[in-house]
């Protein structure tokens, strides 16, 4: 670089430059999750300081500053609320399907509630977090330096668990995001079993095959997933659309009593108490007008919602118009992006399994080079401590003839042709393992050294034992960690229609010589008692009179005949309301009638299912 000297630039050319290193970066470095090990950088780094300090499942919990301090100052030099919110929602249950960390204090809620500062709260690794960094101390996975090039991390953990599709995972890159959602071990482990099992025919494996395991997403706060053809999208293809919907119970009370509605479930990411106030909302506006109360009642045992009905509210009815217009009823987007080899990828579930089960494979390749290394060099050890052994009179001569220890190792490597080595873990070997008993430890210590040797060997040359080795591995795993499914899978397409947000009441429709017709619901007339005064009914035209007067139900098919011999068939609800007095609407604008066309007769027809004709 010449100092002082101005050089001239395209400033498109630097600005196009610049922003793709920029989004590269903000890509391979922050947004996107790993399709290996399925954690960002953050929590990469959050779990290996944890691990390097000695934070364990079994040990006690520890200020949460000190190990954001710790993350900061060694591996991610960016803010400490990025750091610590990160660890905040790998503690929290509603978040994390398996929480990776194991948090103490206040970490927030799922009405929104922040967690508390980071001064208060302690924590600590998960037991299943340690299924993530299982190995990490066999030259398993590659390190880079760290920020400063003061320290090496972990560029990939060696992850024993899924943790990609387990836990999912959500970011926005530039020009990119991705929303992973969390799945079940034990349903993630059978399917790596099965991919395992048939590596042979793996081209031949569908995403039906997979789905016979995998059953859909499984979400922390439960809920329904509605219908299966968006799951099998995203499986298939990387990219779908996934219904959930709230689980919510009836209690009908006998009648004349009030009915409630109790949700004890709710979709994931949906805020509770955020909620709650869009329900009451709509009651406040009136679009849901047969709600008398709504509380919450949620507690450490679980979410509960009740919403109170009035006396003549159909509850089947108001609970779809609530699934309609709030959050009981979301949609998760389903977008499969991860970093394959530094590179974003949309990942099928077949492809995001099989990357796992690559990636396993060569953790335990590697593994096991480092403990044929570590067993090579006990062996050679072993074998000079032998050959000492076998001529141990003129070893310790030789030693006791030595005026200093770099002349007794000069001695013992020419004399007995040992290695430095071997003729320094003679020099050091303790006089206790001159004994007969001590011998004979050694001599069966180097077969067993001997037999391991033969075994790993014969693993690096049999990929079918590698595999093998997986398959258990993941089997142990999905028996320690797993249970039982969250989120139920219901039929469906999750699409609610009008009828389900119409209240079947029993309606009177009434319709006038002159073409005018109206639908009044039968609660806007009573019983005349002995005495009584009446009510006032419909204020037709002196030259108009009633023609059809007759009582049906709102969700009822009404059929009207003409006296040109049409059959016209309109629902009950789709009449406009009109109380008692009113005259009503004119036919012409709710029929195609013609010019000359008028109704002689009117039916309501409840179902067509039993009909002959």
């Amino acid at each position: 670089m010449n100092i002082g000297t101005v050089n001239l630039i395209d400033i498109n050319r630097e600005m196009r430059n610049s922003y793709l290193d920029y989004a590269m970066s903000v890509i391979v470095s922050r947004a996107l999750p790993d399709a290996r090990d399925g954690l960002k950088p953050v929590h990469r780094r959050i779990l290996y300081a944890m691990h390097d300090m000695g934070i364990r499942a079994n040990t006690p919990h520890r200020k949460s500053a000190r190990i954001v301090g710790e993350v900061l100052g060694k591996y991610h030099p960016h803010g400490d609320s990025s750091v610590y919110n990160a660890m905040v929602r790998m503690a929290q249950e509603f978040s994390m399907r398996y929480m990776l960390v194991d948090g103490q204090g206040n970490f927030g809620s799922i009405d929104g509630d922040n967690a508390a500062a980071m001064r208060y709260t302690e924590a600590r690794m998960s037991r299943i977090s340690t299924e993530l960094l299982y190995d990490i101390d066999r030259d398993t996975v590659n390190f880079e330096s760290n920020f400063d090039d003061s320290l090496d991390e972990p560029s990939v953990l060696p992850a024993r668990i899924p943790n990609l599709l387990l836990n999912g995972s959500s970011g926005i890159a530039v020009g990119m995001s991705t929303d992973i959602p969390p799945h079940n071990l034990r349903e993630l482990a059978q399917a790596i079993v099965y991919l395992i099992d048939n590596q042979e025919h793996l081209d031949d494996i569908s995403v039906e095959d997979l789905m016979q395991f995998v059953k859909g997403p499984d979400f922390p706060t439960g809920a329904l997933i509605v219908g299966q053809e968006g799951i099998r999208n995203a499986y298939a293809t990387g990219k779908g659309r996934v219904i959930m919907r709230a689980v919510a119970e009836i209690e009908e009370n006998g009648r004349g009593e009030r009915s409630r509605i109790i949700i004890t479930e709710i979709p994931y990411q949906v805020n509770k108490a955020t909620l709650i106030e869009r329900m009451a909302e709509l009651v406040n506006r009136g679009v849901i007008d047969a709600i008398a109360d709504l509380r919450d009642s949620s507690d450490r045992n679980g979410i509960s919602i009740v919403v109170d009905l009035k006396r003549t509210a159909q509850p089947k009815k108001v609970l779809n118009q609530l699934y309609k217009h709030t959050a009981l009823q979301s949609t998760f987007s389903i977008q499969m992006l991860a970093l394959v080899n530094r590179q974003p990828r949309l990942l099928s579930l077949k492809r995001a399994l099989q990357i796992f089960i690559d990636h396993r494979v060569e953790v335990i390749e590697r593994r096991t080079k480092f403990e044929l290394d570590k067993a090579q060099k006990r062996q050679h050890i072993l074998a000079g401590l032998l050959k000492a052994i076998d001529q141990l009179d003129k070893v310790i001569a030789t030693i006791r003839q030595s005026p200093d220890v770099d002349t007794a190792r000069t001695q013992l490597i020419t004399l007995f042709e040992l290695t430095e080595e071997q003729s320094n873990a003679i020099l050091d070997m303790q006089l206790r393992r001159l004994a007969a008993l001590e011998q004979q430890k050694l001599e069966d210590e180097h077969r067993e050294v001997t037999a391991h040797i033969e075994y790993l060997q014969s693993l690096l040359t049999d990929h079918t034992r590698i595999l093998a080795i997986i398959r258990e591995e993941t089997l142990e795993v999905a028996d320690k960690y797993g249970d039982d499914r969250r989120s139920r899978i219901v039929p469906g397409n999750g699409e609610l229609n009008d009828e389900d947000l119409i209240e079947d009441q029993d309606v009177l429709i009434s319709i006038t010589q002159r073409g005018y017709v109206k639908r009044t619901p039968t609660a806007a007339y009573r019983i005349q008692n002995r005495g009584g005064k009446g009510l006032i009914g419909m204020n037709t035209r002196t030259d108009d009179e009633l023609d059809h007067l007759f009582a049906a139900r709102n969700l009822d098919t009404i059929l009207f005949f003409t006296n040109q011999g049409r059959a016209y068939s309109v629902k009950a609800y789709e009449i406009p309301e009109s109380d008692r007095t009113a005259k009503g609407t004119s036919l012409m604008n709710v029929l195609l009638l013609a010019p000359e066309e008028r109704v002689t007769a009117a039916l309501a027809v409840r179902d067509f299912g039993d009909t002959e004709y």
